[in-house]
């Protein structure tokens, strides 16, 4: 698109200060959206039509960002974004570089490395444009990770006109790890997208992830679990203890949701994590661990051998320091959850 057409969408083009940018519209070769699809003027994390199935709370999420990534290679000497957000994600406790910001990695030595954030102005009504000057021009590989806790109608990138434009290398594994689950599954209340603990394991271990954490609305619906078990994927995590409103709504949803995606899938690798952050007092808190270990235990007394159980009574041990709020993690609490998930996640790939 050009510059004319795109100062007229945006007001704050002009702004960069670059008589050579072009923007490119992401839909289509060679860049690669991962995490979203986008339907009916959105991008989505699933469609619609399921979201009204689900909790309230899911159809108020289905269209936030959370795990949307944008890749491609380029020898542009900067990266700009030009973005519309319709619904705009503020929380007292939630850092808006990461409830309505962009960030931007670089791959270097086979690893993408954080570059910067492409952060929202404070008092932003439906847009972002920002832009990112590297100190030399060279071919790289870029990953934009998508806002945590907005939606996202638009995104063009800005490049030098002159520049090369190519399709980013694939994923080791390119079929997604799904991760179902909570606000805490979503990314809050990380200070930037790469910072949710499902982005930090998808760079480590080089693979695709799709985030299906709807904050206050992981409450293990059948609609819901059908719609996860028609996917495919490359591993199931189901981390949706910390939402089920009580023992009783766990005991009736999370074996009847694991045997719906065995039906589909009789040797995928499912993982089944208990809450991080519930209070550790709780009362209930034991036996809504018994209830995942016995939909485990079950599972590996039928034979199943692709079966992993994650207890999340683990974070206890830095929650004093780990989290925002006494429930959601900040940056240090999200890279703890990877560290102590991250083994399981490699047996479950291997």
């Amino acid at each position: 698109m050009d510059l004319q057409q795109m100062t007229e969408k945006f007001d704050k083009i002009a702004e960069l200060g670059k008589d050579d940018i072009r923007f490119h519209s992401v839909h289509g070769s060679p860049f690669r959206v991962y995490g979203l699809r986008y339907m009916d003027g959105k991008f989505r994390r699933l469609p619609e039509a399921v979201a009204k199935q689900g909790h309230e709370t899911v159809l108020e999420h289905h269209a936030c960002t959370a795990g949307g990534r944008l890749r491609f290679k380029t020898d542009s000497a900067y990266v700009a974004i030009a973005a519309k957000l319709p619904n705009v994600g503020r929380m007292a406790h939630f850092a808006m570089t990461g409830s309505a910001g962009f960030d931007l990695y670089v791959k270097k030595d086979g690893v993408d490395k954080y570059v910067c954030s492409l952060r929202p102005s404070f008092y932003i009504t439906d847009s972002i444009v920002r832009m990112f000057a590297f100190d030399s021009r060279e071919m790289r590989e870029i990953t934009i990770h998508f806002p945590l806790y907005s939606e996202v109608s638009e995104l063009y990138i800005g490049l030098q006109e002159s520049a090369s434009l190519e399709a980013a290398s694939l994923y080791a594994y390119e079929k997604p790890v799904v991760y179902y689950g909570h606000s805490i599954t979503q990314g809050g209340c990380a200070s930037r997208p790469g910072n949710a603990y499902p982005s930090i394991l998808s760079r480590r271990l080089n693979v695709d992830h799709v985030n299906l954490g709807f904050s206050g609305g992981g409450r293990g619906e059948q609609p819901i679990a059908d719609y996860i078990a028609g996917l495919d994927m490359q591993v199931l995590v189901m981390d949706y203890d910390h939402n089920a409103p009580n023992a009783q709504h766990l005991q009736d949803t999370h074996e009847r949701m694991f045997l719906t995606v065995r039906e589909k899938h009789p040797t995928l690798p499912v993982i089944m994590m208990t809450s991080t952050t519930m209070p550790r007092f709780s009362d209930n808190r034991a036996k809504r661990r018994e209830i995942i270990y016995n939909t485990y235990l079950h599972a590996k007394e039928r034979g199943d051998e692709n079966v992993f159980f994650w207890d999340g009574g683990q974070f206890d041990t830095y929650h004093d320091y780990a989290t925002v709020d006494g429930s959601h993690p900040n940056d240090y609490g999200f890279v703890v959850i990877a560290d102590l998930l991250e083994p399981v996640l490699k047996k479950a790939l291997s």
